[in-house]
């Protein structure tokens, strides 16, 4: 049994103030899906199963691109991290795996990293590489470049890293390692683009090679600008699926929601990219200008319904032999970091479920007629759904809190956290 760092009975004790008028309005709109035709235990039963992976950076104060501020009880190190990580799982019920970052999340012993994780009930999804930035000690430097860099000794030194986070996440019991590449240029002539995206290929084709098995994907990622801003080497879905062609059937594109320009209509992106079957996972959160890593849903939550509509109706048609993965990826400057976390897993949960609503029987007849009114309407009533109390109910059954974070503020977490870890200090500009 998970060892549990907010006490049960104060979960317990705060949910029973909430579950009459729960129960109200879980039967109320059980009644009003019916109908509708539809079964509300067999949407909560799908919701329920739906899992998101947390970051094991996200659960740290972020920055800005001029300052950073933290706050109280921040994380020293990956045992502190792995803890907030619980709390969000305990209350949450939808994360229990965690996504590391190497080296921010580098240890001597891995097995003590995945012992500790087992014992807050909590698994290790997709490990990530980090060549953005130079580590104390490193041999050569990544200013202008890693995996497409001129130079092969320091594409080759970074290719050494993307395999020993591979080992690392062997130990951890992960099966993905995901690469997001910084390279670029930022004046016109600076890079030879076509070779340099040849570099890329080519060194990610060495990184797959290493995979453990067939079980392992290899995640790429996109970003159409920063830091280099004349010419990314991955900077859209196009370039990326070009790259994950090439490097053969373990590769697959990661889809980072706020890694577009803005009104990039990424749905249809998601639905190319299910075509060519190499859509590999989702970093979920949001934006209003660019790489914003808001949290999810919280500037346009209609867009990240349509999202998870394509998904819903991927899995339908039975589109993929298995379904992408779910991961958050946020910065948080101004908020508490775990209240934030519960809050965009619910936000997908919220997704989802709206997505599940959907007729598609009846949106297939409006779009075969053309009627655009109503095959908009469609997705407009399904969007238009409170499924708060089915999100509840969810959490509810699963042992978790009917408010997530108005029991997580009444347990003094966060001021426990403060008393008993170091302050963290100011430092530089860098969203991380």
């Amino acid at each position: 049994m998970a060892e549990p760092l907010i006490d049960p009975a104060l979960v317990e004790a705060h949910n029973r103030q909430a579950a009459e008028a729960l129960a109200q309005d879980y039967e109320a709109l059980s009644r009003s899906l019916s109908r509708r035709g539809i079964d509300s235990e067999a949407i909560l039963a799908r919701v329920s199963a739906l899992e998101i992976a947390v970051p094991s950076w996200g659960v740290g104060t972020g920055g800005t691109r001029f300052a950073r501020f933290p706050g109280p009880g921040e994380p020293a190190d990956i045992f502190d991290k792995l803890d907030d990580c619980a709390v969000i799982q305990q209350l949450g019920r939808a994360t229990p795996r965690v996504s590391l970052h190497f080296p921010w999340d580098e240890v001597a012993d891995m097995a003590a990293v995945k012992a500790r994780g087992e014992a807050l009930g909590l698994g290790f999804d997709a490990v990530n590489s980090n060549t953005f930035q130079d580590q104390p000690g490193q041999a050569l430097s990544y200013k202008f470049g890693s995996l497409s860099h001129a130079d092969a000794a320091v594409r080759a030194q970074a290719v050494a890293h993307n395999i020993d986070c591979i080992r690392k996440g062997q130990a951890l019991g992960a099966s993905a390692l995901t690469i997001w590449l910084a390279d670029g240029s930022n004046f016109a002539g600076q890079s030879h683009l076509a070779r340099a995206f040849e570099r890329y290929i080519a060194s990610v084709a060495e990184i797959e090679a290493a995979l453990p098995d067939d079980s392992w994907l290899l995640l790429l990622e996109y970003k159409n600008f920063e830091p280099a801003f004349y010419a990314t080497v991955v900077q859209d879905w196009g370039s990326c699926l070009l790259a994950a062609q090439a490097v053969g059937p373990r590769a697959r594109c990661l889809v980072d929601l706020g890694h577009h320009a803005p009104s990039t209509n990424i749905e249809m992106i998601v639905t190319r990219l299910i075509a060519a079957g190499k859509l590999g996972g989702f970093h979920l959160n949001d934006s209003r200008f660019g790489d914003d890593d808001l949290d999810a849903g919280s500037v346009d939550p209609f867009r990240l319904f349509l999202v998870f509509n394509e998904l819903v109706d991927a899995e339908q048609r039975h589109a993929w032999d298995e379904a992408p993965a779910l991961m958050l990826d946020q910065s948080h400057n101004v908020t508490d970091p775990i209240e934030s976390l519960m809050l965009s897993a619910d936000a997908a949960r919220r997704a989802h479920a709206q997505a599940l609503l959907v007729d598609r029987e009846q949106l297939s007849h409006y779009q075969a007629q053309n009627d655009v009114a109503m095959a908009a309407e469609t997705l407009r009533g399904a969007f238009r759904t409170d499924v708060t109390p089915l999100l509840a109910e969810a959490r509810r059954r699963a042992g978790g809190a009917i408010d997530p974070v108005g029991a997580y503020r009444l347990s003094g977490y966060r001021k426990a956290a403060a008393a008993r870890r170091p302050q963290s200090t100011g430092s530089g500009g860098g969203i991380v």
